[in-house]
């Protein structure tokens, strides 16, 4: 129960009386009737709102996990904090480093964590998927498309982050996979079904990865300059 300023105010010279005696210790009399009520209500409310809130806890550890469909992911932020994800790309990196430093050692070709595969990965609701029969990667044209799609975002400017970006993660080809983390596609995305928030044909289609990659960027490092300097930091973005 709330009491204003003013009750408080016209209440206080009365409690203190009834409090102190002549030799201001405090007594009995402070505890009227109106008091009693009020800590009487807060108890009650104060018992209420614990019993609530132990009854949801346990209602929500008994309930049981609902997977996602495949609908699902189209609702999901591509840009939402993701600390697991984050660690696996710290892993992969840190992984890479070392291989190319037993690498240089033995004085062999430096590594690349870009592998191209054979059938695209799957998730989302879907299975791994054959590529079209004849069909090729074409960096070239991902990139042409890829600078067409930024400049539409108002980052004409930022273009040269966003070439040197995606030259690092994917070398531009919609069929790369880091052999260390698993990220997949042009943007590198991790695990690649996050992309089906940007369309199904996420596993083939370069439009689709950049679509996606373009959200990712805006909603997580604002501009491809500021994702590029993160890069450049951490060795991941």
């Amino acid at each position: 129960m709330a009491v204003s300023s003013g009750q408080q105010l016209k209440d206080r010279p009365r409690a203190s009386r009834s409090r102190r005696g002549g030799n201001g210790r405090s007594g009995p009399g402070w505890l009227t009737p109106k008091r009693i009520a009020i800590l009487g209500a807060s108890v009650a409310v104060l018992a209420g709102g614990t019993f609530y809130t132990v009854r949801t806890a346990v209602e929500h550890s008994n309930a049981p996990a609902k997977p996602l469909e495949p609908g699902d992911f189209l609702a999901l932020d591509p840009a939402a904090p993701d600390p697991e994800g984050d660690t696996l790309k710290e892993n992969a990196v840190q992984a890479l480093r070392k291989d190319r430093l037993e690498k240089a050692r033995d004085r062999a070709k430096v590594l690349d964590p870009v592998d191209i595969v054979e059938k695209a990965p799957g998730g989302a609701g879907l299975p791994p998927a054959n590529f079209p029969p004849g069909s090729s990667p074409d960096p070239g044209s991902n990139k042409a498309l890829g600078k067409q799609m930024a400049e539409a975002r108002g980052w004409g400017g930022e273009w040269g982050c966003l070439e040197k970006l995606w030259d690092r993660e994917s070398h531009w080809n919609e069929r790369a996979m880091n052999r260390y983390s698993g990220a997949y596609g042009i943007p590198q995305s991790l695990p690649g079904s996050k992309m089906a928030s940007a369309g199904a044909d996420w596993q083939t289609n370069p439009a689709t990865q950049i679509k996606w990659g373009l959200g990712y960027i805006a909603g997580r490092y604002k501009t491809p300059c500021g994702a590029w300097a993160h890069s450049q930091s951490t060795g991941w973005y």
